[in-house]
């Protein structure tokens, strides 16, 4: 399939795997890269920039097709050293970096200069057109069914998607809730060049997460996702366990005036205990509302080779055969 992402990143299929704290190392990245995908490491799981070179390093050992770097800008007080994860990126070989959370403007300018294609993540057409503007070469749009932090619209993909193609020049990939065939072909219908997924690449083969993780998607369903911190507007999709149950608690009881110091013991330092310890009920993880579609754990190629021949099930058996009755 050649869609206007598959020209740019160079890769054989519209799939990207998304960054993910504790779970975009070099492992899920190759195979995702070697299945015709795009692979995704996440920078900032990576402590420092020289760890993150070692990853790098690692991941080309696994695969010699593309993939990319995740990075997260954080509107924190001690930011992380944003330059050097990039002139490791650099020094990397790395050609694709799929950025996250705040404006990556004040980077632009390093990234460009090195050839690299930018994916900026945005949960709205406004902040896509903000990316484009800046000179993103894509955007990953994510709908409010999503993991993690879906902003603070509340728009699913059924009209997000249509929006950022009546609005946006560049290409973009549809985000949340992507977890098959049926999720691509509806992402090409609405406008859409392609699809990122995040939780579902979780529960496959090569993702270097606890068994436990993966077994708590398959037998979650959709109804098991919760949205917290809403009051202070950093609003994350999580799976629902005691820690989160008790962070919801926490924001019935301090209304307006909960703070971030309130929820500290469900939110800080969560990622490794559960991704890489299976400690399951140590906080809140995010998680998309896509669980409920999630049933098995396929290797990256099952996952990828499967959801193309579906694809084109779909659309020449399924869709044609509609127009031909």
């Amino acid at each position: 399939m050649k869609t206007r992402i598959t020209e740019l990143l160079n890769i054989q299929h519209p799939i990207i795997q998304g960054g993910m704290h504790y779970v975009g190392f070099a492992e899920l990245a190759s195979a995702v890269s070697n299945a015709g995908g795009l692979g995704i490491i996440t920078g900032l799981t990576q402590k420092t920039p020289k760890d993150l070179a070692k990853e790098i390093a690692r991941c080309h050992e696994m695969t010699d097709k593309p993939f990319g770097v995740n990075l997260t800008f954080l509107p924190t007080v001690a930011a992380p050293d944003y330059p050097g994860y990039i002139d490791a990126i650099i020094d990397g070989g790395i050609k694709i970096v799929e950025t996250a959370g705040r404006n990556p403007q004040p980077y632009m300018e390093q990234l460009k200069k090195a050839d690299i294609k930018v994916i900026h993540k945005c949960t709205s057409v406004r902040h896509s057109l903000k990316a484009e503007a800046i000179g993103c070469d894509a955007v990953s749009v994510d709908g409010f069914e999503c993991g993690g932090h879906p902003g603070e619209d509340d728009m699913p993909n059924m009209i997000l998607l249509p929006r950022a193609a009546e609005e946006l020049k560049i290409p973009f990939v549809a985000s949340g809730g992507m977890a098959d065939a049926r999720s691509l072909v509806a992402s090409l219908a609405m406008g859409a060049d392609g699809m990122n997924m995040g939780t579902r690449f979780m529960a496959t083969k090569e993702a270097p997460c606890h068994e436990r993780v993966k077994e708590a998607i398959i037998n979650a369903t959709e109804l098991d996702t919760r949205l917290v911190m809403r009051p202070l507007r950093n609003t994350e999709r999580v799976l629902n366990n005691s820690a989160v149950e008790k962070l919801l608690e926490k924001e019935k009881e301090l209304g307006s005036n909960i703070k971030f110091e309130d929820i500290m013991d469900e939110v800080a330092g969560v990622y490794p205990k559960v991704m890489l310890d299976g400690e399951m009920e140590a906080g809140a993880w995010s998680c998309g509302m896509v669980v409920g579609l999630i049933n098995d754990i396929p290797s990256c190629k099952e996952l990828i080779d499967g959801i193309m021949s579906e694809a084109d099930s779909l659309i020449t058996k399924r869709l044609e055969g509609m127009l031909s009755a």
